[in-house]
C-alpha cells in the first residue's frame, strides 16, 4: 500500500477517535451522492470494519434528485458488488430546488431537502448516525461562507448531535483534503461522477474555493491555518467580550 493510501486511512482513524464518531454497535445509514467524497467514505468505512474490534453495520443511502442522470443504476450495481444492504430512494428535490420560482438560492434547498429525506430514512431503518462525506476543505469553505454570507463564526462539525440526541451526524473524513481523497477514488476506481445538477461550479462555494487557492498559492500555509484557526480561538479578543469582564479561567 502507497504511503499516501496509508495517511488517508490514519487520518480517518485519527477523526473517529478524536471525536468519538463511531461505537460499538452503531447502525451507520452512509449518505452517498456518488460523487467522490461520499464514496471514499463509504469503502473506508467498509475497509475499517474488517480490522477494528468493533462491531458497526453500514447501510448506504443514495436520494435521487430527479435530474435523469444514471447515477442511481452505478451506485445500484456498487453497493450489490461491495455486498452491502443500501437504499435508494427517487425524488424531484433538484429539480424542485432548480425551478424559476426558487432561482435565489437552489442549493441551500436542495441540500435541506435531501439531509431531511436522509434523517427520515435513518429513522426507519433504525439507525443511529448518519454519515456524511464533507472532508477537511468543506469545513474550511463553510466557516469562510459562513462569515462572508451570513455574518456568523460558525462551521461543520465532525460529530454532531441532532433532535435531542436521537441521531447524530459524524464525518469521518473531517481531517482528509478534497485532492488526497481525488487520488484516493481514482486509484481505488470507485464508480464517481456528475450529478448532473444545473448549478454545479456556479455557487457561493466554488467563488470561496477559488479565494481559498489563489490565497494558497502565495503561501502553502493558509489553507492549514484558518482549520487549525478553528481549535484555536481566543475569546478575549472576540467583539462579543468587548466591555464584559474578562472571564477568571484560573480554576
Amino acid at each position: 500500500m502507497a504511503y499516501w493510501e496509508k495517511e488517508i486511512r490514519s487520518l480517518v482513524g485519527k477523526a473517529i477517535h478524536r471525536y468519538g464518531l463511531i461505537q460499538d454497535g452503531d447502525r451507520i445509514l452512509v449518505g452517498v451522492s456518488g460523487g467522490k467524497d461520499s464514496l471514499t467514505l463509504l469503502r473506508l468505512l467498509q475497509e475499517r470494519r474488517k480490522r477494528v474490534p468493533i462491531h458497526y453495520e453500514l447501510i448506504p443511502a443514495h436520494i435521487d434528485l430527479g435530474f435523469g442522470s444514471d447515477r442511481a443504476e452505478i451506485l445500484k450495481n456498487f453497493f450489490e458488488r461491495e455486498g452491502l444492504p443500501y437504499h435508494i430512494e427517487f425524488t424531484e428535490i433538484g429539480r424542485k430546488a432548480n425551478s424559476p420560482e426558487n432561482r435565489e438560492n437552489p442549493c441551500f434547498l436542495c441540500s435541506w431537502e435531501r439531509r431531511k429525506r436522509l434523517f427520515h430514512l435513518a429513522n426507519r431503518l433504525k439507525c443511529n448516525k448518519v454519515a456524511l462525506g464533507h472532508h477537511k476543505d468543506d469545513i474550511i469553505e463553510t466557516f469562510l461562507l459562513n462569515i462572508f454570507y451570513s455574518g456568523e463564526i460558525s462551521t461543520m462539525l465532525p460529530l454532531q448531535s441532532m433532535f435531542n440526541g436521537k441521531m447524530t451526524i459524524i464525518r469521518p473524513l473531517s481531517l482528509v483534503g478534497e485532492k488526497e481523497i481525488e487520488r484516493f477514488a481514482k486509484a481505488n476506481g470507485l464508480p464517481f461522477g456528475p450529478s448532473g445538477c444545473p448549478s454545479s461550479g456556479r455557487t457561493k462555494r466554488r467563488e470561496v474555493k477559488e479565494i481559498i487557492g489563489t490565497l494558497s498559492r502565495k503561501n502553502h500555509r493558509v489553507k492549514g491555518n484558518i482549520f487549525r484557526s478553528l481549535s484555536n480561538i481566543k475569546l478575549d479578543y472576540m467583539l462579543w467580550n468587548s466591555g464584559r469582564q474578562v472571564p477568571d479561567r484560573s480554576v
